[in-house]
C-alpha cells in the first residue's frame, strides 16, 4: 500500500506493516504492483524535477525493496496491469494532451498507444489469460466498462447503466468481474475519492460477462479504492481501501 508517498507491505496473516525501501522514489500514489513471479514491484512516483500533475513516472525494483529502475521516459504515466507473461506493463498517460492506454516492455523501451479516441481511456486490466484487456472509457458519454484484445484491436462496450464505472479486476480464475461504481452525478471525467461508491462484481463465464453485476459492498471512496489489481492469487479474497469513517 502507499501512504504519504511511501511503499508499505502488509503481513497479510499477522497484520504487521512494514515500509519498503524505494530509494529515491518517495512521492509514489497509488498505482503500483507486483509482478507475475513476485519477484518485482513496479511503482507511479512522482519525479520532482518534471511539472506538478505531469510527474507521474513507472519504476520497477526488487520486491523486498532497492533502488527503481526507470521504465517509461515521458509523463505522466499511470501502471495499471502487468502481462501474465512477465513481457509488458499497461498504463494510463497524457500524450499531446489527450488521455489513452499504452503498452511499454517491463524492461523498457518504446511506448505503444492502444487507445486514445480524444475521451479518457483509463484503468486498465489484463484478462487473466492475458489475450484481453479490461478498461473503462467515457467515450460514450457516461464512463463504462470495456474490453478489448491485448494489442488494443475491436473495443466492445460491458456495462450499459448509469452509473460511472471504473477500474475492472479479473478474478484469476476468469469466473468473476470486480469493479468501482459512482453515482451518476459524478462527473465522467473524474474519480474523486471519499464518495458513496460500490464495489459490483460481474459474473463470467471462463471469462466471458453473463448476468448483471451485483453490488458486493457500500462504501466512501473513489480514488485509491481499486485502481490497481488486488485480487487474492487464489480468487477467494479483494484487498480494497475505504474511506469511511473519516472526518
Amino acid at each position: 500500500m502507499n501512504a504519504g508517498g511511501k511503499i508499505y507491505r502488509i503481513d497479510a496473516g499477522s497484520r504487521e506493516i512494514t515500509q519498503l525501501n524505494t530509494g529515491f522514489a518517495t512521492f509514489n500514489n497509488n498505482d503500483h504492483g507486483i509482478s507475475p513471479d513476485g519477484s518485482q514491484l513496479v511503482i507511479s512516483n512522482h519525479a520532482q524535477d518534471r511539472p506538478a500533475g505531469e510527474n507521474s513516472v513507472i519504476y520497477t525494483l526488487p520486491i523486498d525493496g532497492g533502488v527503481p529502475k526507470q521504465i517509461t521516459q515521458n509523463s505522466p504515466s499511470y501502471w495499471h496491469s502487468w502481462s501474465h507473461d512477465g513481457k509488458y506493463l499497461i498504463y494510463t498517460a497524457k500524450r499531446n494532451n489527450e488521455w489513452g492506454i499504452f503498452r511499454i516492455r517491463a524492461s523498457g523501451g518504446k511506448e505503444e498507444r492502444l487507445t486514445g479516441v480524444g475521451m479518457l481511456d483509463d484503468g486498465a486490466d489484463y484478462s487473466s489469460d492475458g489475450k484481453h484487456i479490461w478498461f473503462n472509457s467515457n467515450r460514450t458519454g457516461t464512463m463504462e466498462i470495456w474490453r478489448m484484445k491485448s494489442d488494443g484491436k475491436k473495443p466492445v462496450r460491458i456495462t450499459h447503466d448509469d452509473y460511472q464505472n471504473w477500474f475492472p479486476h479479473e478474478s484469476p480464475n476468469a469466473d468473476r468481474l470486480m469493479f468501482l461504481s459512482y453515482l451518476p452525478d459524478i462527473n465522467l471525467w473524474d474519480h474523486p475519492y471519499y464518495k458513496h461508491v460500490m464495489l459490483r462484481m460481474l459474473p463470467l463465464n471462463h471469462g466471458e460477462p453473463v448476468g448483471e453485476p451485483q453490488v458486493i459492498a457500500h462504501l466512501y471512496g473513489g480514488q485509491g479504492t481499486i485502481n490497481v489489481p488486488s485480487w487474492s492469487p487464489d480468487g477467494k479474497m479483494v484487498a480494497f481501501v475505504s474511506n469511511s469513517g473519516l472526518a
